[in-house]
């Protein structure tokens, strides 16, 4: 069973950092495409960023481009997204997500929140001005 727990979530002043981590289990790490969603209240849930040794590469959404890192450790099965210089409007709950590389098929499909088929639970990430 594919599981994702999300973890290193808070609240922290504009400007700021934070680094989330999704520790994986369950799954072949190195086939999979893990990523990174978001969801503010009243709004869609929209891709942030992903990444996949198989694949190759990495995604970001055009509004973190420069700010966020996305990483994976693999022997600790944990993938980690550093988020520098936040701004009010990165408030949302955080979400990580998993799918088989080739039902990805390629990294830039990962703005859509169609591709996953696991989910963790979310954490809340909120930004102060």
């Amino acid at each position: 069973e594919v599981q994702l727990v999300e973890s290193g979530g808070g609240l922290v002043q504009a400007g700021g950092s934070l680094r989330l981590s999704c520790a994986t289990s369950g799954f072949s790490f190195y086939g999979y495409v893990i990523g990174w969603f978001r969801q503010a209240p009243g709004k869609e849930r929209e891709g942030v960023s992903c990444i996949s040794s198989s694949l190759g590469g990495t995604y970001y959404a055009d509004s973190v481009k420069g700010r966020f890192t996305i990483s994976s450790d693999n022997a600790k099965k944990t993938v980690y997204l550093q988020m520098n210089d936040l701004k009010p409007e990165d408030t949302a709950v955080y979400y990580c997500a998993a799918e088989e590389a080739p039902l990805v098929s390629n990294v830039h499909n990962c703005w859509s929140p169609l591709w996953p088929a696991s989910w963790g639970r979310g954490i809340q990430v909120t930004v102060s001005s």
